[in-house]
């Protein structure tokens, strides 16, 4: 049985969340606020983490970003506010997805389905590294080097790279990056893929003549040999 834990200050939502997902069949935990929220994510096994951004105690970001420093629980955020800023905030303090508030529940039990195959998936890659010119990916520990030097990458960031290495030559649309690395019917639009290759390339291209990545003017991007 998938274990869910919502981390939500609204006692009334997270009731009414708690009850549609155990109808669905999972255990689900329960948590008010940001502190105790951590302290059970990190104490037990969780598949999935619902989290406000706005809790009393540690806010969701601050709460992303300590659990993701230490465990690779997915995490989907839940929050009021919807500019594309608080977005981009929540998908690089290492949040999976990202679903704004008021939301219908057959919506969040899609995102938390696309999540759970998204990590059935991954433990199901073999252990390898990917390489392209002087970059080496290496799938098991997520880590990225350059001529042997650690880059550090955020969790999108790392699964941005994964698909341009994985699809060296291959044209990727923002719409098929979204779809792969933000799930099907995100609500996350197009220019957050544009925002998240920016960020990529200030990583990678350091002392580079051209970017790795490249830009297909109204089409997305390619790595190219």
């Amino acid at each position: 049985m998938k274990k869910i834990l919502i981390v939500e200050d609204e006692e009334s939502l997270a009731e009414f969340i708690e009850l549609e997902l155990e109808h669905e069949g999972y255990e689900v935990l329960t948590a008010y606020d940001g502190r105790t929220g951590l302290e059970i994510a990190l104490e037990k096994d969780i598949d999935v983490i619902l989290l406000d951004l706005m809790l009393p105690g540690l806010n969701g970001l601050e709460v992303c970003r300590r659990l993701k420093s230490n465990k690779e629980t997915p995490i989907i955020m839940l929050t009021a506010r919807d500019s594309v800023m608080d977005r981009v905030m929540g998908l690089d303090s290492g949040a999976d997805d990202y679903l704004p508030k008021p939301f219908a529940i057959e919506e969040l039990l899609a995102r938390i389905r696309v999540v759970l195959r998204r990590e059935e998936k991954k433990s199901m890659d073999p252990s390898m590294n990917l390489t392209f010119k002087d970059l080496e990916l290496d799938l098991y520990s997520r880590t990225l080097t350059k001529d042997g030097n650690n880059i550090e990458l955020t969790k999108k960031e790392y699964e941005l790279l994964l698909m341009f290495m994985k699809n060296i030559n291959r044209v990727l649309t923002r719409e098929l990056l979204l779809d792969e690395i933000w799930g099907y019917d995100s609500i996350v639009e197009t220019n957050v893929v544009d925002v998240y290759v920016r960020h990529l390339r200030n990583k990678i291209d350091k002392h580079e003549k051209e970017s790795y990545i490249q830009t297909l003017r109204g089409t997305g991007y390619v790595m190219r040999e």
